[in-house]
């Protein structure tokens, strides 16, 4: 069985979608059709902006799901998924893919989401570490310890490598603990503040209202979302879990474990990048793994 799995922020890259936009009609049309919604000439930012340009979350989230949604819709008949799941913003790119969401709203609910995501960030200064060398359990019992801060896990990305999210003094006093219990590694990423954990609340609230306002379809196949890790066709549940997301960590690792406890062999990446090819044999080394972008 065939699983089609969509990246989320940090995948973008200086030039993510050009040859693409240059080959095919198909992403073409979907590229001009981005840059009217979004108001403004996001192609001109993705093909040949500056790094720092893309790192910024309004830019980041639209143009990974603009790059992800038109590699699907180039395959035309190849993309027959048996299931699909995305990372975090790649939830919404795999729900285009699978027809829950129309191209158009799903845009504008990652455009809605990424301004919410700005604004909550600049309300809370917070930020997020990668942990590597930990089991799961050891780095939640760290979190969970640290009580006058935020500090929660955000991404299980595969084991022995877990994100963790949280206000600034929270996560420099988690990072001391983690690596005085033998972690690896305990690094500060460059990100623009705590995304899944409770410091989101301000944008879920903001994206809640637009989700229950979005007309949501049934998928052509399960989606396997990152807050229950299993796979979902009922439009009703698969909006209570986006809505749930902002602050809840992405289950990568259980997510794929359940793809494939569910029968999927191969894994195909459709967007920037290659990470989530990485993780997924990190979780499991023995199915297939291949990648578009």
């Amino acid at each position: 069985m065939k699983s089609f799995v969509f990246p989320g922020q940090g995948a973008q890259f200086v030039g993510m979608g050009k040859d693409l936009y240059e080959t095919s009609e198909v992403a073409k049309e979907l590229f001009e059709k981005a840059n009217e919604i979004l108001g403004f000439r996001i192609t001109d930012l993705m093909f040949s902006g500056t790094t720092e340009d893309l790192r910024q979350t309004k830019v980041t989230q639209p143009a990974i799901f603009i790059h992800s949604v038109s590699l699907a819709k180039t395959l035309g008949e190849e993309f027959q998924p048996d299931m699909v799941a995305g990372h975090s913003l790649g939830e919404f790119s795999a729900l285009v893919a699978a027809g829950a969401l129309s191209f158009e709203d799903g845009l504008k609910l990652v455009y809605k989401r990424a301004l919410a995501m700005q604004k909550a960030c600049e309300l809370n200064p917070s930020t997020m570490a990668a942990v590597l060398g930990l089991p799961d359990e050891k780095v939640e019992e760290i979190c969970a310890s640290i009580t006058d801060e935020v500090v929660v896990p955000a991404n299980y990305n595969c084991p022995g490598q877990i994100v963790i999210s949280g206000t600034n003094a929270g996560i420099d006093t988690a990072c001391e603990l983690l690596k005085a219990a033998g972690a690896k590694r305990a690094l500060k990423l460059s990100v623009g503040g705590a995304f899944h954990s409770p410091l989101m609340n301000p944008a879920k609230e903001e994206l809640e209202k637009a989700i229950k306002e979005t007309s949501f379809s049934t998928p052509i196949c399960p989606v396997y979302q990152n807050v229950t890790t299993i796979g979902e066709t009922n439009p009703d549940t698969i909006k209570e879990n986006l809505i749930a997301q902002l602050t809840a960590p992405v289950k990568w690792t259980q997510s794929v474990e359940h793809m494939i406890a569910d029968g999927a062999t191969a894994f195909v990446e459709l967007g920037p990048g290659n990470v989530l090819q990485g993780l997924v044999k990190k979780i499991n080394a023995t199915v297939e793994t291949s990648g578009k972008q």
